[in-house]
């Protein structure tokens, strides 16, 4: 019972982080406007960003409310142990059972939240152009590859811990590292499914862009333009690769919004994420990451009286797969503050490579232009920045691009 208790009490631990951080976020909204964004919102504008914000700070609360008395009534009352035992007592089956419940679960909460923050609140300030055919083909994209991704780190935990033991740590890590590499390298295709891609039409843009990447070495597979318009009006671009060849990706609306300068800025911003091995940085801290959560599954692993407090006749490896994510949620401000202060770090050296490529100018015009049509939080609280922004402040990262201008 004492097992149970602390996991229960770790599972409101890791809810009442996200709470917090969500009422935090909410009261922010009322913080002043730096003065060096002054001119990104009028008025009646930033009255208007208020209400949306307010409005989804609000559903970001009731979310982590529903989320968390789920979960406590899941644990307390021993379900998955009730559900799994509808299923046949071989291994998959009993994993699978365990993670079917955890995914239809999570999904039915989930999919009512999009649907509000989406259809609703996007829709009523003007930013969704997602029909609900569209939506619902997401969704239903989401949780088939939800399902297929927690069905597999799940067997995989079971086939490592009963071939390997403790060295199951190591294993799990090499496999998971090498399998988030994979989705990054698939990611693009991936992506085409649901979108159209077209390619970037000949002119002075993707000149610009292609000398800009040509300069530095990187070829260019592809420019190509996203219809993102079909789902929303908001702005973003990325590129994708392995190495040194590049495939370039704008979203539409993005063309008709930026300038030229303006989306060469963009580009000279992750072309220097490129050039300082960013990415790669990231990933090799990822290593520590899962080495990390191998050696929660094995400590779970190793308790077998941990699945029978919640009902279990032994171990199951669906619910070491919902053990793992109730640790993770509460060590889960340390590991933030850790990687989201060098995600910071490297956005600020990237838009210092858009000042020395002569972008300056139109990487700060970038930004606002980006802030406006994404509705952003101008000043948000140090704490929500600090836990949860892999991206500094916008008034933040204008002083730092206006320094590099002075210094270049």
């Amino acid at each position: 019972m004492t097992l149970k208790i602390t996991v229960i009490l770790l599972a409101l631990l890791g809810s009442l982080y996200s709470l917090v951080l969500s009422i935090v976020k909410y009261r922010s909204a009322n913080n002043p406007t730096p003065k060096n964004l002054s001119d990104v919102y009028d008025a009646e504008t930033y009255e208007k960003w208020k209400k949306y914000s307010a409005e989804h700070s609000r559903l970001s609360i009731v979310s982590a409310i529903v989320s968390c008395v789920v979960t406590l009534i899941l644990l307390a009352t021993d379900v998955y142990a009730a559900f799994a035992s509808v299923f046949p007592n071989r291994l998959f089956m009993q994993t699978f059972a365990v993670v079917l419940l955890e995914t239809a679960v999570g999904t039915v909460v989930g999919v009512i939240e999009s649907y509000v923050s989406n259809m609703i609140i996007e829709q009523k300030y003007g930013f969704n152009r997602t029909s609900i055919k569209t939506f619902i083909f997401d969704r239903i994209r989401s949780l088939a590859l939800g399902l297929l991704l927690s069905i597999g780190i799940a067997m995989l935990i079971a086939v490592l811990y009963e071939n390997l033991g403790v060295w199951m740590i190591v294993l799990f890590a090499a496999i998971a590292f090498g399998w988030a590499m994979i989705f990054t390298f698939l990611y693009p295709v991936f992506s085409r499914i649901g979108n159209k891609f077209t390619p970037l039409e000949d002119g002075e843009l993707k000149e610009k862009l292609m000398a800009l990447l040509n300069k530095y070495g990187y070829k260019v597979k592809a420019i190509e333009v996203m219809d993102a318009s079909r789902r929303t009006t908001k702005l973003n671009a990325y590129f994708t690769g392995f190495g040194k060849m590049k495939t370039i990706v704008l979203y539409d609306n993005l063309l008709s919004a930026m300038s030229e300068d303006e989306i060469c800025a963009i580009f000279a911003h992750e072309m220097g994420h490129g050039l300082h091995k960013d990415v790669l940085k990231t990933q090799i801290l990822n290593v520590f990451y899962m080495l990390l959560i191998g050696a929660m599954a094995w400590g779970a692993l190793s308790l077998p009286e941990l699945y029978t407090a919640f009902g279990f006749d032994g171990i199951n490896y669906g619910f070491t797969y919902i053990l793992l994510g109730i640790g993770l949620g509460v060590l889960q401000p340390l590991i933030s503050l850790i990687l989201n202060a060098m995600s910071r770090a490297h956005e600020y050296r990237a838009d210092r490579q858009a000042v020395i490529e002569g972008y300056g100018t139109a990487m700060i015009s970038a930004f606002k232009k980006l802030a406006k049509d994404n509705f952003s939080h101008l000043a948000p609280s140090k704490l929500n920045v600090v836990l949860e922004y892999s991206h500094p402040p916008l008034d933040r990262r204008v002083e730092e691009v206006e320094k590099a201008m002075k210094n270049i």
